[in-house]
């Protein structure tokens, strides 16, 4: 591990000094571009221990902010997506759940490794949340930001580096706690919330494995009631990257982090990939109480839309949590057209130890895929 870091940084530096290297490059070849930190809001979240009696606020999340222009210009359907973020925080500023942080869960670009596309098209309108609102940015990296190849793989180390490079200032340094050296792998505590961001490119990686499970064995509990994981592949989707197909790195999620999942109580997963809304709990039992996850797919960040393709066969997936009890239930379908499955983003409002969950479209249009209702409790408990 040591030396892929060692090279890693020894192909940034080449990188950063212009020496061309297109000999190392996977085709196509790609503009070799420094990328520019996103400047962070002047007021991050607070240490840990500062917000630990905070009990009340709202985050949001979404994905897949990539465009056909990337590099280009500013990505337009993402630029009205965060239009309708920005609206949303002035409408929740002044009640009791302002919100606090967001989540991004990957492809933010389509092409990770070019520069241009980092620095013209997604960083400058992320700042209009950093920067403009005040707004902390987590991101979590995509197949399109640092392509779906393995640690050393020179596409990925290029990818890795801009992203990095782009996030550096919005994610904890390297060195610090929450930080897992070397990865886009971090975590970071507010209230009664902590969320881990995990590299689901490598989800058969063991160094990254060891590490969240790390995480969460160590965790205060009493003070961290809603644990969620964001990341890019879905556990469960009935989008065209789901139904019937099982990619490589779903079958890793589904191996290694379920269960971890499971053992640990991890509250919900936000998720993206699939460029719709897709809304799933997964139900199972322990020591004779009933716990939920709620695994979440938010990919309307901007990316060309997806729909509806099948559903997928679970049959294996439930057997082997036959000792869980583990059953599954798909709450929210995505819908059968481009026009049934708006750009949107979802807002996650932290109640005590409730949370509720309300999709938002972009541009005004209504989006209700709960029977009628754009917002429902993710709770199996009747207040």
């Amino acid at each position: 591990m040591k030396s892929w870091r060692r090279s890693a940084d020894a192909f940034a530096l080449l990188v950063i000094c212009g020496v061309a290297v297109s000999a190392q490059l996977p085709a196509p070849t790609v503009q070799l571009t420094a990328v520019r930190p996103i400047e962070p809001p002047a007021h991050p979240l607070p240490p840990e221990a500062a917000s630990a009696s905070v009990s009340r606020f709202s985050f949001i999340a979404y994905g897949d902010t990539r465009g056909q222009a990337d590099g280009i210009e500013l990505q337009s359907a993402h630029t009205t997506v965060v239009d309708a973020m920005l609206e949303k925080i002035a409408s929740l500023a002044e009640t009791p759940f302002p919100v606090r942080f967001i989540l991004q869960s990957g492809d933010a670009v389509s092409r990770g490794g070019d520069g241009r596309a980092w620095n013209v098209s997604f960083t400058p309108i992320i700042e209009r949340l950093t920067r403009g609102a005040g707004v902390p940015f987590f991101f979590a990296v995509g197949n399109h930001d640092v392509t779906g190849m393995p640690p050393g793989d020179p596409g990925r180390m290029l990818g890795l580096h801009n992203t990095l490079s782009a996030i550096s200032k919005l994610v904890p340094p390297e060195g610090s706690a929450r930080r897992l050296s070397g990865y886009p792998t971090y975590a970071f505590g507010f209230g009664r919330v902590f969320a881990i961001a995990i590299d689901s490119n490598i989800a058969a990686d063991a160094v990254q494995l060891g590490w969240v499970t790390d995480q969460l064995e160590h965790l205060d509990r009493s003070r961290y009631t809603h644990v969620i994981a964001f990341f890019h592949h879905p556990v469960f989707s009935a989008g065209p990257h789901g139904g019937l197909t099982i990619e490589p790195n779903t079958l890793a999620l589904r191996n290694f982090y379920t269960p971890l999942f499971r053992r640990h109580h991890v509250a919900m997963t936000i998720t993206g990939h699939d460029h719709l809304f897709d809304h799933w709990i997964e139900r199972y039992d322990e020591a004779g109480t009933t716990y939920r996850r709620d695994d979440v797919v938010t990919g309307g960040g901007g990316a060309p839309i997806y729909t509806y393709r099948e559903e997928p066969d679970l049959e294996g997936y439930v057997a082997d949590g036959a000792a869980q009890r583990v059953r599954i239930e798909h709450l929210a379908r995505p819908g059968a057209t481009v026009a049934d499955n708006p750009h949107h983003f979802v807002v996650v409002q932290v109640d005590g130890d409730r949370l509720w969950l309300e999709v938002v479209a972009a541009g005004g249009v209504n989006v209700a895929p709960y029977n009628g209702r754009s917002r429902i409790a993710l709770s199996d408990k009747i207040s």
